[in-house]
């Protein structure tokens, strides 16, 4: 299978996470003016009372809770067709917007895997990590693309010619499905941003790859996108070692 020149690789050097601290202050007089009624922890419950008729915000919902937290597809298209929008306006070609989805889609793909990881965590006494890339790729086939898409992707391949090339498809991808792209730009894979997400998921797990995506349409499915990723040579010589 034949793929286009993929871009530049962009490496994220660093993701900074903003951590906010409370100073508690006191009087420096000790008064029972200065005092606050005690308030009974309830497990679940917000560290401070909601005023009667205020709505609660996202802050507030239990992050195991996933049926009252998912996105309306609708939603979710709108506002990545208005990022890619964005992006278009300042970027000096399609390598240029291309790099730049990948980048945002790696800053999303960091925050799921985290957040996988603290629920399954939460929901199990012995949770697991996978030390091995196929089990990993099939969990990004399943439950990365679910916990993203609401769907998991189509097929997994193994390119027949070199042994470090592994390909997820995905026929209809949601981040392709409203996007009208120029003739000029025929080659433009918006799906790039997904392929920031399996790399930033893969980096996590301690497979270290490079991921790009390429347009494969069929004439049942003319949106059919590849993501393809080519390890690196640590990841292969590892899993020769688990062989042994």
């Amino acid at each position: 299978m034949a793929y286009s020149q993929p871009h530049s690789r962009v490496s994220v050097l660093s993701t900074s996470s903003h951590s906010s601290s409370v100073e508690h202050l006191s009087p420096t007089a000790s008064t029972t003016r200065f005092s606050l009624p005690s308030i009974p922890a309830t497990p679940g419950a917000p560290a401070y009372p909601r005023p009667a008729g205020v709505r609660p915000n996202i802050y507030d919902r239990n992050l195991n809770k996933t049926r009252i937290t998912e996105v309306s597809g609708a939603a979710f298209t709108f506002l990545f067709s208005e990022v890619v929008q964005y992006t278009q306006k300042r970027v000096s070609g399609i390598n240029d917007l291309e790099r730049r989805l990948n980048t945002l889609g790696y800053r999303i793909g960091a925050r799921v895997l985290e957040l996988m990881a603290w629920r399954a965590e939460a929901a199990s006494k012995a949770p697991k990590r996978e030390i091995r890339f196929l089990p990993a790729l099939m969990s990004i086939h399943t439950q990365v693309w679910r916990a993203v898409f609401g769907k998991p992707a189509d097929a997994i391949e193994k390119s027949v010619e070199n042994a470090d090339e592994y390909m997820i498809i995905d026929n209809d991808p949601l981040v392709e499905r409203y996007i009208s792209v120029p003739k000029d730009m025929s080659t433009l894979s918006c799906s790039s941003f997904t392929a920031g997400i399996v790399e930033a998921v893969l980096d996590g797990l301690g497979f270290p790859a490079r991921v790009t995506a390429h347009n494969t349409p069929m004439a049942q499915f003319p949106s059919r996108t590849t993501i393809l990723i080519k390890l690196e040579k640590s990841v292969l010589e590892r899993e020769e070692v688990f062989k042994g």
